[in-house]
């Protein structure tokens, strides 16, 4: 089964360790992920100024470049891609006058009305593929593994958009049970890591991510679960100057989930690319046995 496919930026630079193992991932699960032609940048942050239409071309033009393709759905793995593309589609879908404007703005693409759905890939797990089809095609059950899966705020904020249920979501404990870890519930799951403040003010995204970790770990996480690449970064980057600051800590492994997939489905774990990640996750991993 083919998926339109949008990948957004990062993942062909500085994450393609999210990228890589979700596209191997699917085709051992029947999918093809087609990435879509010609896409462009979302525009990284949805624009909440309300006269500020020029920033919502970018995710539009997404959205028309997969109804050129003559798909209705369009799957993407980062959060803030996903959180950028559906915002935009649901202005397109609500406020005519908007939508005309765009429209007219954009005179050389076909009109668009909010007729393409966007999805993450743990919704495709979750509904196309279900979690207990996907625990049955498990080769390496990461058991003995306790992960805390971090959403963060993009899958889950605004309530309009999210994946899960804004106030309890289960969907990344779901699918690591399925792969045969054990999740770790702790309060700071869905808590923002600080987004773009690690620009404009990086001490508090320090201590954002803080919070986030010694909280994790205090519930008896060994490491964090993450859809986001600006997640990774905000709670990977500082954990040097987090060690320093903190007697006791000792960094915390991060993993992409669709890493953990792609181990668990008993693929080669080179193309998971763990070297990139922060933590040192092989060497949990090693002590897991779940690595050579």
């Amino acid at each position: 089964m083919r998926l339109a496919y949008y990948p957004g930026c990062t993942l062909k630079t500085k994450a393609r360790n999210l990228e890589e193992p979700a596209i191997a991932s699917l085709d051992v699960l029947g999918f093809e992920l087609e990435e879509i032609r010609k896409w462009n940048c979302c525009g990284a942050v949805y624009s909440l100024a309300d006269d500020d239409l020029i920033h919502q071309v970018a995710p539009v033009r997404n959205l028309i470049r997969v109804k050129e393709q003559g798909k209705n759905e369009v799957v993407t793995l980062c959060s803030f891609c996903l959180n950028t593309l559906k915002r935009a589609n649901l202005l397109m879908k609500e406020d005519a006058e908007k939508r005309n404007t765009l429209n007219m703005f954009m005179d050389e693409e076909v009109d668009y009305g909010g007729e393409v759905k966007v999805l993450h890939l743990l919704e495709v797990l979750r509904d196309e593929i279900g979690w207990e089809a996907l625990g049955q095609k498990i080769k390496l059950p990461l058991r003995n593994l306790k992960l805390a899966p971090y959403y963060g705020c993009a899958l889950l904020r605004p309530r309009e958009i999210a994946i899960d249920s804004v106030e309890n979501p289960t969907i990344l404990h779901k699918f690591l049970e399925a792969l045969g870890a054990t999740p770790v519930d702790f309060p700071e799951s869905t808590r923002c890591c600080g987004s773009y403040q690690i620009i404009s003010n990086p001490d508090n995204t320090s201590g954002y991510a803080w919070d986030i970790l010694s909280s994790a770990l205090s519930h008896g996480a060994e490491a964090l679960v993450l859809t986001c690449p600006l997640c990774d970064y905000n709670l990977g980057q500082g954990q040097k100057e987090l060690v320093k600051k903190h007697d006791g800590f000792r960094g915390m492994p991060l993993f992409y989930f669709t890493q953990l997939l792609a181990l668990a489905l008993g693929l080669d774990p080179q193309g998971c690319h763990f070297e990139l990640n922060h933590g040192s996750p092989e060497s949990l991993l090693r002590e897991k046995n779940l690595l050579p």
